[in-house]
């Protein structure tokens, strides 16, 4: 006879190894799945703090203009990482006046002179820009006020 007995065995040891198995394998492609989420979030972030960029610096450069007289919708391009080509499209609307308020009194002049007006006017200005990323549609809308000191002519003239 030989040293060793056939003995019969149950296979549970496969069974447990191959539990194990199809939980790691659930597990591992959980992560997968969390992860790929977590990325596109980070990049949808990413992409809509660059389209809010791009329309705040195009709003700021509108703001550093005599943008009162101007009173035109523009569209100017940006470019956010300085390769040469404009990511990002910024539809300005036209500058909307939406307060005038009598400024506190100025410095009298020493002439005074009926057909002119010596009243300046705190006006409140809102700007709006619209940026789009031609590659991936993102778009942003950014709404920005400010304040613009006008002398009574310009305010009956710009803001109604």
């Amino acid at each position: 006879m030989s040293a060793f007995k056939c003995q019969s065995q149950s296979g549970a040891a496969l069974v447990v190894a191959m539990i194990m198995l199809l939980l790691f394998t659930l597990l591992l492609s959980g992560a997968f799945t969390l992860s790929t989420v977590n990325l596109k979030a980070v990049g949808n972030m990413q992409m809509r703090e660059e389209a809010l960029a791009a329309a705040n610096a195009v709003i700021e450069q509108v703001l550093s203009t005599d943008f009162v007289g101007s009173g035109a919708q523009s569209a100017i391009g940006w470019d956010v990482n300085n390769d040469g080509t404009n990511e990002y499209l910024v539809d300005v609307d036209e500058p909307e006046c939406i307060r005038a308020t009598l400024a506190e009194a100025t410095a009298p002049s020493s002439v005074n002179l009926v057909a002119l007006s010596s009243m300046t006017w705190n006006t409140v200005w809102q700007i709006q820009g619209t940026a789009t990323d031609a590659a991936n549609g993102t778009s942003v809308t950014v709404r920005e006020g400010v304040r613009v000191l006008l002398t009574d002519a310009e305010k009956n003239t710009h803001c109604f």
